[in-house]
């Protein structure tokens, strides 16, 4: 309790006033300010505020309850008390109802009523004020909570505008897809992309108006981002197909899964690859018949055809032979690559024993392998398959594998089965395989960071990973310098009948 608060007494009688000073000074109230009458009190509470007025009710000129209402006018969180006697008990109760006093105390008072019911008035003043205060500082923290609001909500509408202009003028075509794959919002590239004009595509399934050429995966996790080619859209006006690929981004928005769909018209980029595949294949094409030509001619130069070689001519037309055998092979791989790029290779495929092959190829490359020690792991096991493109990836495999092993080297071929799938694993201990080579080795003409991990065409991997696709398979590389490498080929639903499968 603040002894030091302020105490108004007004009575018209002297004797009343410094008796209640003095009593509320005897009490340790040393701010008490007495007056005799209203109108004095009334130009003292213009300049001052109190915590307590206590007020005589029977007063010339103003009696109490209409000086407590011009006090309450000046102090409104004030705490008034009424003195009244035993007859105008009816007064002040009406007191209480229409001005709101606090108390009213009966003359003559009880000394330790009047302290208590002063010491409550003071405490109930204290609070007012304190309430009134929070009450300030919260309607200023809404006020400042609502300029805060107004101006994020300005700032917000403005960053969506301009969001909502550089989505509608994006070269790229976007689409907004519910967990449904409903379109919920496109701009106006994907509408020009996906061939829709004087329609909304709003609420159509967006993987009905495209076309998934070889059935790619297009189901996604949430914060997971998957990038897909071979897609495409038909113009039905123009009887023509566009090739499109997509940008799929799944995300969490407002507790709902959506799908951000970024549409990428590539006819021009395929035109371009066609025309240069073109080129290559003419090109490579024009050039068997001259390196077969030459080929023939330094056989017949060899074998004595057009006469006798001393040793050194021999050995001359010997390596001119082998380079030129070496160009051939290059100008043949150039060729399949052109094949499987353009889809004009066929796959042949034919029920075969692939531990047999495995074994065919290990023979045919036996001059290769002198002192290494090559193990097959896994029972027989009958494929569906196109036997020689399986063969060449084989070779390169085992190529590789031979190629960098260290001498005296083990190479571990593996045959797994799960399912209808088969796995072919080829593991050698040699140089190993760098970060770079991994992130790069099925790559067109990657040559890998090391100085032999890959053959110098760059085209042997990259060929073998077109063939094991092409066989709805994946081929993959595992490794580490001067550990060696794991190479690994599956080819889904190959399974013909199936052996015993090695865990």
């Amino acid at each position: 309790m603040d002894i030091l608060a302020k105490i108004l007494v007004i009575d018209d009688e002297i004797m009343v006033t410094k008796t209640l000073k003095t009593l509320l000074k005897l009490e340790g109230y040393s701010n008490v300010f007495a007056f005799n009458t209203p109108k004095e009190a009334l130009e003292w509470l213009e300049l001052n505020d109190c915590s307590v007025i206590i007020s005589d009710f029977i007063m010339p000129d103003m009696n109490g309850i209409e000086f407590l209402l011009k006090a309450k006018e000046l102090n409104p969180d004030t705490t008034q008390i009424l003195l009244t006697g035993y007859a105008d008990k009816e007064n002040a109760i009406r007191a209480i109802n229409e001005v709101g006093i606090f108390k009213y105390i009966e003359k003559p008072w009880n000394n330790d009523d009047i302290i208590l019911n002063i010491k409550n008035g003071i405490e109930r003043t204290e609070l007012k004020i304190q309430l009134k205060n929070k009450i300030e500082e919260l309607e200023l923290l809404n006020k400042n909570l609502e300029n805060i609001v107004d101006t994020r909500t300005k700032e917000l509408k403005t960053a969506n505008n301009k969001l909502e202009t550089i989505i509608k003028n994006l070269s790229e075509g976007l689409v907004v897809l519910n967990s449904n794959n409903l379109i919920e919002q496109a701009n106006n590239a994907a509408k020009e992309i996906l061939k829709i004009k004087n329609e909304s595509l709003e609420n159509k399934n967006f993987f009905e108006l495209v076309i998934n050429e070889k059935n790619r995966k297009t189901s996604l996790k949430t914060n997971e981002t998957l990038y897909l080619k071979d897609f495409s859209v038909v113009d039905y006006m123009k009887n023509t197909t566009c090739p499109i690929e997509l940008s799929l981004s799944k995300i969490l928005l407002n507790g709902q899964n959506k799908t951000i769909v970024l549409l990428h018209d590539v006819t021009t980029q395929k035109e371009n690859e066609r025309l240069k595949d073109d080129f290559i294949a003419t090109l490579t094409h024009d050039l068997r018949t001259p390196v077969l030509a030459s080929i023939n001619a330094l056989d017949f130069a060899l074998n004595g055809t057009l006469g006798g070689l001393n040793n050194e001519q021999y050995e001359l037309f010997s390596t001119m032979k082998k380079s030129t055998e070496d160009m051939l092979g290059l100008v043949n791989v150039l060729l399949e690559v052109y094949r499987y790029e353009s889809n004009k290779m066929h796959l042949v495929k034919t029920d075969f024993e692939v531990k047999e092959l495995i074994e065919e190829c290990i023979k045919e490359l036996k001059p290769l392998s002198l002192g290494l020690d090559i193990q097959i792991k896994g029972d027989k096991t009958l494929i569906n398959a196109d036997r020689s493109e399986i063969k060449r990836v084989l070779f390169n495999i085992l190529g590789n594998a031979i190629k960098h092993s260290f001498e005296g080297g083990k190479i571990e071929v593996g045959i797994f089965v799960q399912n209808k799938d088969v796995s072919i694993s080829v593991k050698d201990y040699g140089e190993g395989l760098s970060k770079e080579d991994l992130d790069n080795l099925f790559k067109k003409f990657s040559t890998g960071s090391g100085k032999k991990r890959v053959p110098s065409t760059g085209l042997g991997l990259y060929l073998s990973r077109q063939i094991v696709e092409a066989h709805n398979g994946k081929i993959y590389a595992e490794g580490s310098p001067n550990e060696g490498a794991l190479f690994t080929f599956t080819l889904n639903g190959a399974l013909k009948k199936e052996g015993i499968a090695l865990i």
